[in-house]
Formats: C-alpha cells, sequence, structure tokens
C-alpha cells in the first residue's frame, strides 16, 4: 500500500521548504513522487525539488480538487503504475482547500492501493492572525481540516508571538499536532513523532469522514459547513482555476434566499472562489536581470501597492553576469538564493487587484 501525505499551506507558507526537510531527514530511502498544483500559468517550484531525485507531476491550469479531479486520478494512477512509490506527497495550491483535496483523494482510493497517511498544514507564524482575518474561508480550512500543523519562521518571533499563534490554531483545530520549535533545530525523531500524533488523528478524521454527510454532486446543497460543499461537473470561468466547486452552473441569480453558498465570504460577505479572490499573473521572459533591478524589484511589490495586492511572488531569472537567481517574496519579506539554469526565466505574481500592465513594466516584459 502507497502512502500518501498532503502538504498544504497558504501562499508562501514554506510548504517546498518543509517538504524537503521531509524528504532529507524523515523519508530518506523512500521512493517519493510529489505531485504539485501550483497557482498560475508558470510552475517554479518543480526544479526546486527535483534536485532531491523526486519525480514531479505539475499541474498548473487547474485545482486538484476539483476542475483537475479527473487529471489528477489519472496523474496519481500514472505515478502509481509507472513508478510504484513508497510514498507519494501532494502539494495543493497555496489558496486550495484541504477538505476538497482530501476528498479527490477518497475518490481514488477505489481504484488504487493507498491511504492517506498525514493531512499536513504549514502556516507562516507571523502572518497566521492576519491571514485568518483577511482569508479565512481559505486559511482556516486548510488549519480545521489538519492532523499535523507546523509553524514556520518561528525562529523570528517572540515567544509571546509563538504562544498567540497557537492559539489560533488551537481554536480551530484542538486535536492536530503542533510542531512551533523552529524548524533547524528539529531532529528527524521529533518530527516523526509530530507526525505519527497526526496519524492517530488522521484515524479519527478517517472514520468522522465516512460518517459525514455528502456534500456533492447532482442534489442540491443545503449545509451548514459551507466550506465543505464544494465538487465538480459545472462550468467555470475561471483565470486560473484554484478553486472549489459545486454542480451547478454559475450563471443563476442570487436572491436573498439563495442556499447555494456561493456568496458566503469568509468574513460574512459572501462564499467566494479562490478566483473570485485571487488573481494569478505569469510570465517567462528572456531579460537578464542586474542585482540593482532585482532589489529594486522585490522591494517595489514588498512596500508598495503600486502592483495590486500582493501576497506571493517567485521566479527563477538569468542575471546580467550569466548566473541565475530564484527569488522568493511573502508580505514585507523576500529571499533571493542561487538557482540553476532554465530553458528561460519564469516569473509567477498571486494577489488580489493586480496591476498586470504595471508589473509588465517592472519586470521589463
Amino acid at each position: 500500500m502507497t502512502k500518501v501525505d498532503i502538504i498544504s499551506g497558504f501562499l508562501g507558507a514554506g510548504k517546498t521548504t518543509f517538504i524537503k526537510k521531509l524528504i532529507e531527514e524523515v523519508f530518506p530511502g523512500e521512493k517519493l513522487v510529489l505531485i504539485e498544483n501550483e497557482f498560475g500559468e508558470i510552475g517554479i517550484d518543480g526544479g526546486f525539488l527535483k534536485d532531491a531525485g523526486v519525480e514531479i507531476t505539475e499541474m498548473n491550469s487547474g485545482c486538484i480538487c476539483c476542475t483537475l479531479v479527473g487529471d489528477f486520478s489519472k496523474a496519481l494512477q500514472k505515478v502509481l503504475t509507472e513508478y510504484q512509490p513508497d510514498r507519494v506527497i501532494i502539494e495543493p495550491s497555496g489558496v486550495g482547500k484541504l477538505s476538497d483535496v482530501v476528498k479527490a483523494i477518497e475518490g481514488v482510493k477505489e481504484e488504487a492501493d493507498i491511504e492517506i497517511d498525514g493531512r499536513i498544514t504549514v502556516v507562516d507564524g507571523k502572518k497566521a492572525k492576519i491571514y485568518m482575518k483577511n482569508f479565512g474561508e481559505f486559511f482556516e480550512n486548510q488549519v480545521e481540516h489538519a492532523s499535523t500543523i507546523v509553524i514556520s519562521r518561528t525562529q523570528m518571533m517572540k515567544d509571546e508571538k509563538i504562544e498567540e499563534c497557537v492559539h489560533i490554531l488551537r481554536e480551530k483545530n484542538p486535536d492536530a499536532a503542533i510542531i512551533s520549535t523552529p524548524w533547524e533545530e528539529l531532529g528527524k525523531e521529533a518530527v516523526q513523532r509530530a507526525l505519527e500524533h497526526g496519524a492517530e488523528i488522521e484515524g479519527i478524521l478517517e472514520e468522522h469522514h465516512h460518517h459525514e454527510e455528502e456534500e456533492c454532486c447532482d442534489h442540491e446543497h443545503h449545509h451548514h459547513h459551507h466550506e465543505e460543499e464544494e465538487c465538480c461537473d459545472h462550468e467555470h470561468h475561471h483565470h486560473h482555476h484554484d478553486e472549489e466547486c459545486c454542480d451547478h452552473d454559475h450563471h443563476h441569480d442570487h436572491g436573498p434566499d439563495c442556499t447555494c453558498g456561493c456568496h458566503d465570504h469568509h468574513d460574512h460577505h459572501g462564499h467566494h472562489h479562490a478566483d473570485e479572490v485571487f488573481t494569478s499573473w505569469g510570465k517567462e521572459t528572456a531579460h537578464k536581470y542586474t542585482e540593482d533591478e532585482l532589489d529594486f524589484i522585490l522591494k517595489a511589490l514588498t512596500e508598495t501597492e503600486a502592483y495590486g495586492t500582493i501576497l506571493r511572488a517567485k521566479g527563477i531569472i538569468q542575471m546580467e553576469d550569466g548566473s541565475w537567481k530564484q527569488f522568493d517574496m511573502v508580505p514585507e519579506e523576500f529571499e533571493i538564493r542561487a538557482g540553476q539554469a532554465d530553458y528561460t526565466g519564469r516569473l509567477c505574481v498571486i494577489g488580489t487587484d493586480l496591476k498586470e500592465d504595471e508589473l509588465m513594466k517592472l519586470f521589463h516584459i
């Protein structure tokens, strides 16, 4: 039986970094396959993990749990047949709902010898409070449905802020194992203990899953828990399709008595599909950047709203001296590291109210 781990987490939380730690320290020697679902047209993170010898199936055109549910099934079946892995790691998009990913996997279990070993959500400890407030509909779902929660960037936080973060997460999920120790201080055994505790929780969640009301497909919805009722089989009009679905066409009228849930937002203004909240802008570029240009670009995205509200920017680009750099930006901070040569430069910016023309100018495209 192949074990499946879902590594969820909001945009820029550190999922890819944590996956790399798991691969190197917790799952060494296991035959692994990573299935990624990136929000946007341009996949960036795949190259970061190929160095670790992990086969990657990137799915950039849609949501792992909805518009790509058929493709996801085929992708999972393909990797199980071709690679016969010991473990499959699934990294959903940062704006995907964990509950939907679990449903997609459950749908494959009838045809494949797999089991969910862990539902792991990575949370940026410095931004948990503001993300819970501003993007609760998506952020809360990832926290509530996790068996293990891993807090990132705690090495940059004061003890009272870590405790506050844990309290916020505990309010949404009282049972999950929560890793709050800085990652560089964590040994293999500590991570394994947390994951084992999470596996116990997973068993409880699995049992609960088989008793809960089916939310999907071909019937009228009258649920209390709107975040768990998104399924498929209807026409979509998405930008980059990283969202949850229902079983109806989206061209119906929303009257005051409408119960479809499409306008119940996390902040009580309505439930939104992710593409109604987030936009992704992705481009390829042959432009060669100077150090000063790259620094200016990232500071502009981090410190101003001239290009929209930027939640994540990442890319791999060639520099004027011929070297390649990878950059990763989340609100208020960014990182630049050495990268390997790619077939061309690639950029991806995710946020709300993106000013695409201005982004084109900023990146010299």
